[in-house]
């Protein structure tokens, strides 16, 4: 590590204390890039960096998810989700109901017009995903954990493949996203694995994956100690205001700072609910499971009809699944991940389950399909960067910079309007 990255012995917030809550990739990078600046940090967890949502996604830095997931607005579709049919998408109960006034937002927002406004914004952080990401490869020495092969979602039916392509150039033209098309002979060369005949395949070409997500949360927090960042194991339900100052209890002891960050992904709604704020928060939940000992694939690859991914992880294939609408703390439902293994399994020799049971996540989401970044509107030194959806993985070090210009005052590096809190009045 090079003096010019060593934490100084004063900081731009005068000595006091930072506190970073959530060490996820969207909570460590946010330490990072803080430490990165001179700051003083103390990043807080109840688990080891990199343990929770961000271990368990398909590892893909998307860089041509200039639009973020709309929720379906045409009758079929939402007919074939409320009848259980759609891998892509399921649901329990209790997480419906419980979570009804947010989807109905996110319904609203999902119209064409807003939508198309919506990814405007949401595009600026994106065109940053992967060169921001590389500032911190580079410092941590993790290239090694990267591929550049890109994202390919493979096609089924000829009319869905041509409504993908056709979408495609749009998003190319739109935003400069480089893809290729690829007929059914190409994707049989480029993937012989495949065991059924499809009919292409649409490959975007500037996304990264990597091939152990957590790992690569953990050289990012590898990097922050590095610079003289405390990580600390501590429960956010402990945040307290005390005069001017923030208070934190951890197994080291009470801790203090002037500035707060809330990064606690699906967790951030129960802790800033205690301080007074309700934002359209949400949870869509995710499962995954490796196999080995059958076929690879030459890179991460989107089952787009089936609604599930299956990416290269170190020696063996990781299969994630689409959305689950449920409560947090519900108990796992396996029927979503067992037919997506049925479809993967037409489609290719996955070899054997390593794991007796699949991991269970959740993803934060928020009902404008927007981050939430920026200072909380009622309490002094409360900052919030959470509510990343699909895309905390992609977003993390982008995020962290707006962040970061923001608390020190500095001009963001994007427009910064549209994730403020204050478009909620929080």
């Amino acid at each position: 590590m090079s003096a010019a990255l060593r934490l100084p012995e004063t900081s731009p917030a005068g000595g006091r204390e930072v506190l970073v809550l959530g060490a996820g990739m969207v909570g460590t990078c946010t330490a990072l890039e803080l430490a990165l600046r001179g700051h003083r940090v103390t990043l807080v967890d109840r688990r080891a960096p990199g343990r929770e949502t961000s271990y368990g996604n398909a590892g893909v830095i998307q860089r041509e998810a200039v639009e973020p997931y709309a929720f379906p607005r045409d009758w079929p579709t939402l007919i074939s989700a409320v009848l259980g049919r759609r891998l892509d998408v399921r649901y329990q109960l209790g997480g419906l109901w419980a979570a009804a006034p947010q989807l109905l937002r996110y319904w609203w927002h999902s119209a064409p017009r807003r939508h198309r406004a919506i990814g405007r914004q949401y595009a600026s952080l994106i065109a940053h995903a992967t060169s921001e990401h590389q500032r911190y490869l580079a410092l941590a020495g993790a290239e090694g954990l990267v591929q550049r092969e890109g994202l390919r979602l493979v096609y089924r039916q000829p009319e869905r493949l041509e409504q993908a392509l056709h979408q495609a150039e749009r998003l190319a033209a739109e935003y400069g996203i480089a893809f290729a098309a690829l007929d059914s002979a190409a994707l049989a060369r480029a993937e012989p694995a495949f065991q059924i005949p499809l009919a292409g395949a649409l490959h975007w070409l500037e996304s990264w994956s990597v091939s152990d997500p957590g790992a690569l949360v953990e050289r990012y927090a590898g990097l922050f100690q590095q610079l003289g960042g405390r990580l600390l194991q501590g429960d956010a339900g402990s945040l307290r205001q005390q005069g001017a100052s923030w208070q934190l209890t951890t197994q080291d002891g009470p801790v203090e700072a002037a500035q707060v960050v809330v990064a606690l992904g699906p967790w951030a709604d129960a802790c800033i609910r205690r301080l007074g704020y309700r934002l359209p928060l949400f949870v869509k939940r995710g499962y995954h499971r490796h196999y080995t000992g059958g076929a690879s694939l030459a890179m991460p690859t989107l089952d787009a009809e089936r609604g599930y991914v299956l990416a290269p992880q170190g020696a063996s294939l990781r299969l994630t699944t689409g959305a689950e609408i449920a409560r947090i703390d519900a108990a796992p439902s396996p029927s979503q991940v067992q037919g997506a293994e049925i479809e993967a399994r037409q489609l290719l020799d996955l070899g054997q389950a390593v794991e007796q049971a699949p991991w269970l996540g959740n993803r934060p989401c928020c009902a404008d399909m927007k981050p939430v970044i920026g200072p909380a509107t009622r309490h002094p030194g409360l900052w919030f960067n959470f509510g990343h959806g699909h895309q905390g993985f992609t977003l993390g070090p982008a995020s962290a910079r707006l962040l970061a210009d923001l608390m020190q005052g500095d001009t963001p590096f994007v427009d910064a309007q549209g994730f403020l809190p204050a478009r909620f009045g929080a």
